[in-house]
């Protein structure tokens, strides 16, 4: 409900938010620019009276004078019988350049306020403000639940490059995003009679006044004892005539002053309305807070971007769920699959699922896990397939599911299988689907297979799991989920260099550039497969789709696409499809391949210390950092190989950085040496240096094998408790992050 009301409002506000959002950090320009023209005199230094007596020199005719809320002092005046407005210096009453406000200006606030359509254009406008706090407190909402919390919502943002933008500027700018929506409102609501209406004070009109020689106007004791920054506005009497009266309205109210005794004649102060009414203008315009003025212009000029990357991200959610094909009823089903998706990515596999066991001939039944019923009268199983949100939370889809679930009595025949959707860099990895477990084994239910996990959404993991599962029905069951993927690129081998033979580990480094001789007679593929290099960082992933089968496996890379070429280390596995042919691979031969972004797993910006932890060939990508380190940031390294003769990997470039200090430390250890010793325990040999690393904000970022990974992790923690924190911390400050296969 949360996301229909914050996706919504914004499809049909966008448009509009963009025309006032852009108008109105145009007009936030107008406070900034007064300010830097008008001349301030400080608190007390110059009276009204004083200022009138400079003016009376040069201006004999003056008929008013008006302050700016931003200090523009501006005087009215006849001379020649032509009527003329200058700004004016308050130091000396002379004119510094004649004032007229700009026609642009005026046209953009009238766009602002009306969309140039008057009364129908207000309307628009304040239904569009109304809009837009809506948007502004979902969205803080919707935030804090994707970041596992209030506490955590300034932490990193992870996900696509759309969503990385929104998020980002969106919790910058949010609060000024809902100064600017509320007070809008506000005032939009005094226009149609929504909230009173609050005047300036209007103090009574004076029925008699003083006999006499009206006395200088510098001598007016009202005006002397007005200071200058006080004034709004002075209106001077006809000349000549005897009944006439200054009229005058400050900052605390407005009256009539007696020009020959300089008394008033009558004074009302400004009431609390008007003054909430002139505080809340003040806000809006920043007119008398210019600096406020700026930083609303500011957060009002990433409403464009917040609008086209926040229909990019509704629409790439609302394609990415699947269209499912003989979905039975629920009651007659004898496999019901449920799922808990927030962006849907977990609706692909489910639908990889149901399309298997309705090919293998069974009725599945397919739905949110929301829709959790209280009988399945035909079900045999229940496969309960889950994404965690933020930090442990239920996503959109499964909001009601544990609550469902505990208004269940009867124990059901069918037996559970619950596979659970995360990302291992949340310290509550797969939470909510654990959660349910547990709930699940509380009542009792039979399960068919224990709890299993899916990390970042991997295609190998999902397979290998449905083998257990085709194993546990007794069926032939083979998982191949192909997510969409980007357009592929034909590359060609350009150089290898290979190490690890005498160790029984062969492991190459490969690069890659793209194939510009491919001659491709196939139209699709002409059309699909690109020539060129695509845009990369080390870090990411090249996705390689081997001969013989559809699914990609994931590599991370050692290079950016700047170094005009692509690099991955591969070591060779036994009946390892992919890496058998990408060792085998001659120089010249090509591969299919598309880059996959990782943004998650680089290292920050700043000049904070940087560890880098790998063994084996997770090196590829830290040497990647490494070599792109023209800023010389401290970088230490920790690698665990087997023999420093045969597969120190990288060993040339490692020293060569270590030259020109684009490496720091290089801690490289060996398994098959006198000595046999592992990453892990350089790692814990080096314990206090590490931890005053940490303690001056060094971020962590661990690549390779899943075991070395805890190894890494249980160490870590053992140097982070004198501190007392440990991984899961620095997890959640994002200064520890992994790429763990």
């Amino acid at each position: 409900m949360l996301r229909q009301l914050h996706s919504l409002p914004g499809l049909i506000a966008a448009l509009f938010a963009i025309v006032l959002t852009v108008t109105g950090a145009i007009l936030s320009l107008n406070p900034a620019l007064e300010r830097i023209d008008a001349v301030l005199p400080a608190a007390g230094q110059i009276s009204v009276a004083e200022l009138s007596g400079k003016l009376a020199e040069h201006y004999p005719e003056v008929e008013q004078i008006v302050r700016t809320p931003s200090g523009t002092l501006i005087v009215y005046y006849t001379r020649d019988d032509q009527v003329g407005i200058d700004q004016v210096d308050p130091r000396n009453g002379q004119a510094i350049a004649p004032y007229q406000q700009s026609s642009f200006s005026r046209w953009i606030k009238n766009l602002h306020r009306s969309l140039l359509l008057d009364t129908l254009g207000r309307a628009v406008a304040g239904i569009t403000a109304i809009l837009m706090i809506v948007l502004a407190i979902s969205g803080a909402m919707l935030l804090a639940a994707r970041m596992g919390g209030w506490r955590q919502i300034l932490q990193p943002v992870r996900g696509t490059l759309s969503q990385r933008l929104h998020i980002k500027f969106g919790r910058i700018v949010i609060i000024g995003l809902l100064l600017s929506a509320l007070t809008g409102t506000y005032l939009s609501a005094i226009t149609f009679g929504f909230a009173p209406e609050s005047l300036e004070a209007e103090p009574e009109i004076p029925m008699e006044v003083s006999d006499g020689i009206p006395a200088a106007i510098n001598t007016l004791a009202v005006l002397q004892a007005t200071d200058l920054n006080d004034l709004r506005e002075l209106v001077y009497p006809y000349p000549d005539d005897p009944a006439g009266m200054y009229s005058l309205t400050t900052d605390q109210g407005a009256g009539y002053i007696d020009q020959v005794s300089g008394e008033w004649l009558s004074f009302q102060p400004h009431d609390a309305s008007h003054r909430f009414y002139k505080f809340i203008y003040m806000l809006h315009t920043g007119e008398g807070l210019w600096w406020l003025g700026i930083i609303l212009g500011l957060a009002a000029l990433t409403v464009p971007l917040m609008a086209i990357t926040g229909p990019l991200i509704w629409w790439k959610r609302y394609r990415s769920k699947p269209k499912l094909a003989a979905n039975s009823g629920a009651n007659t089903a004898d496999s019901v699959i449920l799922v808990g998706s927030e962006s849907n990515s977990t609706w692909g596999f489910a639908k990889t699922l149901h399309d298997s066991l309705v090919k293998a001939g069974h009725r599945v039944h397919t739905a949110p896990m929301n829709q959790l019923a209280s009988n399945y009268r035909s079900a045999q199983r229940l496969f309960i397939l889950s994404a965690t949100y933020g930090d442990g939370d239920a996503p959109a889809s499964a909001k009601q599911f544990l609550h469902r679930l505990e208004k269940i009595s009867k124990k059901p025949e069918f037996s559970t299988i619950i596979l659970g959707f995360g990302d291992r860099q949340y310290p509550k990895f797969c939470g909510f689907a654990k959660e349910v477990e547990h709930a699940i084994s509380a009542k009792g239910w039979p399960q068919l297979l224990p709890i299993d996990t899916i990390n970042r959404q991997s295609t190998q993991e999902f397979a290998r799991w449905g083998h257990a599962l085709g194993k546990a029905l007794g069926i032939e069951l083979t998982l191949l989920h192909i997510p969409e993927r980007p357009d592929s690129t034909v590359l060609q081998l350009i150089d290898r260099v290979d190490y690890g033979l005498a160790v029984q580990a062969p492991t190459a480094i490969l690069r890659f550039q793209a194939d510009k001789n491919n001659d491709q007679s196939n139209v699709i593929s002409r059309l699909v497969k690109r020539s060129r290099l695509p845009h990369f960082e080390a870090g990411d992933l090249v996705g390689i789709i081997p001969p013989g089968s559809q699914v990609p496996r994931f590599y991370s890379l050692a290079s950016g696409s700047a170094d005009g070429s692509l690099e991955i280390c591969v070591r060779q596995q036994p009946n390892g499809l992919c890496s058998n042919f990408l060792y085998t691979l001659p120089i010249g031969g090509s591969i299919d391949a598309f880059i996959q972004p990782n943004p998650d797993f680089r290292p920050a910006s700043g000049k904070a210390p940087i560890v880098l932890i790998s063994a084996g060939t997770g090196i590829g990508p830290l040497v990647g950092f490494i070599r792109h380190n023209w800023a010389h940031h401290p970088m230490y390294l920790y690698w665990g190989g087997r023999s420093p003769e045969s597969d120190f990997l990288y060993e040339p470039e490692l020293k060569a950085y270590l030259q020109d200090k684009r490496l720091t430390e290089l801690n490289a250890v060996f398994s098959r040496t006198s000595q046999r010793s592992y990453v892990q325990d350089k790692v814990t040999l080096d314990g206090e240096k590490l931890r005053k690393l940490i303690e001056n904000d060094a971020q962590i970022l661990v690549c390779g094998g899943r075991e070395m990974a805890k190894s890494i992790m249980a160490a870590l923690n053992e140097i982070l408790a004198p501190l007392g924190i440990d991984v899961a911390t620095l997890k959640a400050q994002g200064r520890y992050r992994e790429d763990v296969y």
